[in-house]
């Protein structure tokens, strides 16, 4: 009944639209039951097969001749093994496994599997040769390696302790306000003394009457005179308030205001990228090697690092819109293994399939960014006459929305996160049913998914927003926080007047902070920021001899002028490899119709780097790029893993371990420029291979 059974399988060709059950074969349709055979033809030996097998007994009895106890299959079951069945080495390897070879075809052929394994560069025996003795590391590894699943969380810790401790080593050097840093720090010690960013006085003119540099403020706040702020609300907010109350939490928790303190959240969020990074990364390859290489990327990350040692805000819009990634990736899995666990039962229900639908090579071997079957590889989809359940929430995309307007709450251009994400969302919901089978899934993607979405999407990120707003609606005096009640009648009327006075204020900071177009030295354009062509230098100190004459150890090196920078630069590697597999993922995506992760690495380029492109005459700086950055790594992850679909195991490797290799190296050679270690001149220069770096300093 073995090989009537099998026969019966395959006979997906023969099953009706109209009534969903199994058409009967013809007599001359090779795919039918087989008829059983003679009693003389079922005395004799089974004959070897070419290949060095040993096939199995011919049936004796069949279903007609009354002989045989087991039912026929149902033609659900029937049709459920033509859809799972294993196919090409996995059916020889089975094969192999139920019909051993015997002792006279073993003694011709002592290893028959030789022949149907192929040789693997990959494996950890002889190339060609599998039985060949693995080293010692690799037998201890294969008898003690953790499960996918819990390495996909011990690599990516461990590369995320790695990289805390180049994030944390040294946080409190330099001792003084790094660019920026005069601005958040400053609002973000006077908003947790008095609930609102207050002015700092000039201290030239308002406290001696002489007009000097306005970094001597800068230098007095660093010394621990941190109580020299006037009572007046600051003038101008150009970003919400979130990012500085981020800010202000390291230092209530570290009691002061200290450049370890003020900077020890951006450093904290710093660190928790390298693990969302990992973890975004298995999520959409589903390898551990390159979950662990994403981390890597981040990890020695120039732009990351830098920005993870200063307290600016783009390091926590960053972490904040990799984690709602995140959870938009986990609600996608979450909507298709429910879409699949539902199509199974309506295939189940008579009279629901309309039609088979062949898949092409590339859908079964999960070049789409899924694999249909994990026990099987499916050869059609049966699309059946169903729209499919709602999936139109979870608590994963809930979650997702709510980080995103935390993140507009840090810096205004996370709105534009939100809107890409939730079309993205939406785009993934619509492309799970059509890849499922469910008929329609155009119109049920706008009406269940679109649609329901953005019922409780739109008031989830709003909400959210608002409450990083909190402490400007509990402040009386705050910055045009009764601007309603002293202007009756403008505005937006019908609001209230807490809400309409945040409206106009809205309205004048973003008024502003568009007009910034003032010339900046170490300002640049949003083409310049994919390959780096461009720096900001945040710190250039040029280093005298002490009083005694002494230098630094790294400057002691006989004379010469030596300099310490804060310079935020990418590594190289980082980001030319991935802007070229970026670039790659378009191509492929479109000669191969469609691939899901090619959207899902160019969304973050979307949304984080496109919309600039509407503001080249603004004045604009290249650590912006930080926001993104988790997508350009997504993009050499996308590269690696079409390594390892299109080519061995050992290429795979090798391409990894020397990306990995080449980023760390590049790390090491330009740590000190970007963590204020001095160097002298000419070894500085050798750190600065593109001439467009050297504005500004």
């Amino acid at each position: 009944m073995r090989e009537s059974t099998r026969n019966g399988g395959g006979e997906a060709a023969g099953k009706t639209p109209e009534n969903n059950t199994m058409a009967p074969a013809s007599h001359g349709d090779t795919q039918g039951n087989t008829m059983a055979p003679s009693s003389r033809e079922s005395s004799k030996p089974a004959a070897p097969a070419p290949d060095g097998t040993k096939l199995g007994t011919a049936p004796t009895a069949t279903a007609d001749s009354g002989t045989s106890t087991t039912p026929a299959p149902s033609a659900w079951a029937r049709l459920r093994e033509a859809l799972t069945k294993p196919r090409g080495a996995e059916a020889r390897a089975i094969e192999r496994q139920a019909n051993p070879p015997s002792a006279i075809e073993l003694a011709n052929n002592p290893n028959p599997n030789a022949a149907a394994l192929p040789s693997d560069p990959g494996d950890s025996g002889t190339p060609g040769n599998p039985d060949a003795s693995p080293g010692r590391f690799t037998r201890w590894w294969r008898r003690h390696r953790p499960s996918d699943r819990a390495l996909g969380w011990i690599a990516p810790l461990i590369v995320s302790l790695l990289g805390g401790f180049i994030r944390f080593f040294r946080l409190g050097s330099p001792r003084f306000l790094v660019f920026d840093e005069t601005y958040y720090v400053k609002a973000a010690w006077t908003m947790l003394q008095t609930g609102e960013a207050r002015e700092w006085p000039k201290f030239g003119v308002e406290l001696t009457g002489i007009p000097t540099r306005d970094t001597q403020m800068d230098r007095m706040f660093a010394m621990g005179q941190a109580d020299l702020y006037t009572s007046q609300p600051l003038d101008i907010f150009t970003h919400p308030p979130l990012g500085k109350w981020m800010i202000a939490a390291g230092m209530k928790l570290f009691g002061g205001a200290t450049p370890f303190a003020w900077r020890f959240t951006a450093a904290l969020a710093g660190t928790l990228a390298i693990l969302l990074m990992a973890r975004v990364a298995l999520r959409l390859f589903h390898n551990v090697s390159i979950a662990t290489t994403a981390a890597m990327l981040m990890a020695f990350d120039g732009q990351a690092i830098v920005l993870s040692r200063t307290a600016i805000l783009d390091i926590f819009l960053m972490v904040l819109v990799l984690g709602a990634f995140l959870c938009l990736l986990n609600h996608r899995d979450w909507a298709l293994r429910r879409l699949r666990s539902a199509h199974e039962r309506d295939v189940a229900r008579p009279g629901t399939v309309v039609r088979s639908e062949p898949l092409a090579d590339r859908e079964r071997r999960g070049e789409g960014g899924d694999t249909y079957a994990p026990a099987g590889r499916p050869s059609v989809r049966l699309v059946v006459d169903s729209t499919g359940p709602v999936t139109a929430f979870s608590w994963w995309r809930l979650a997702a929305f709510v980080l995103l307007g935390l993140a507009t709450g840090v810096k205004w251009s996370g709105g534009w996160f939100f809107a890409v994400f939730a079309v993205l969302s939406v785009f993934w919901d619509g492309y799970n049913r059509r890849i499922v089978g469910y008929r329609g899934w155009f119109g049920s993607t706008i009406a269940k998914d679109g649609l329901l979405t953005a019922l409780y999407a739109i008031p989830a990120y709003a909400l959210a927003y608002l409450a990083c707003w909190t402490s400007w609606f509990m402040t009386p005096d705050a910055r045009m926080r009764h601007w309603a009640e002293e202007n009756p009648g403008q505005g937006v009327t019908w609001l209230p007047d807490a809400l309409r006075s945040l409206v106009h204020l809205h309205e004048t900071d973003m008024q502003t902070a568009r007009g910034i177009s003032s010339y900046s030295p170490t300002g640049s354009k949003m083409y310049m920021w994919p390959l780096q062509l461009a720096s900001t230098a945040l710190r250039v100190t040029y280093v005298k001899p002490s009083a005694d004459g002494s230098l630094p150890a790294t400057c002691n090196t006989g004379g010469g002028q030596c300099i310490a920078t804060i310079m935020d630069v990418g590594n190289l590697a980082v980001w030319w490899v991935g802007a070229a597999c970026l670039v790659m993922a378009i191509v492929w995506a479109v000669r191969r119709r469609g691939d899901w992760r090619a959207i899902a690495a160019w969304s973050g380029m979307i949304a984080g780097w496109l919309p600039w492109a509407a503001y080249l005459d603004r004045t604009t700086y290249s650590f912006y790029s930080v926001t993104f950055l988790p997508w350009v790594i997504l993009g050499a992850c996308y590269g690696l893993d079409w390594v390892r679909r299109r080519g061995t195991a050992r290429s795979f490797r090798r391409r990894t371990v020397a990306l990995d290799v080449a980023v760390v190296a590049i790390a090491l050679f330009m740590y000190p420029v970007w963590t204020d270690v001095p160097l002298p001149m000419d070894r500085w220069m050798l750190r600065m291979p593109i001439n467009t770096w050297l504005r500004g300093v």
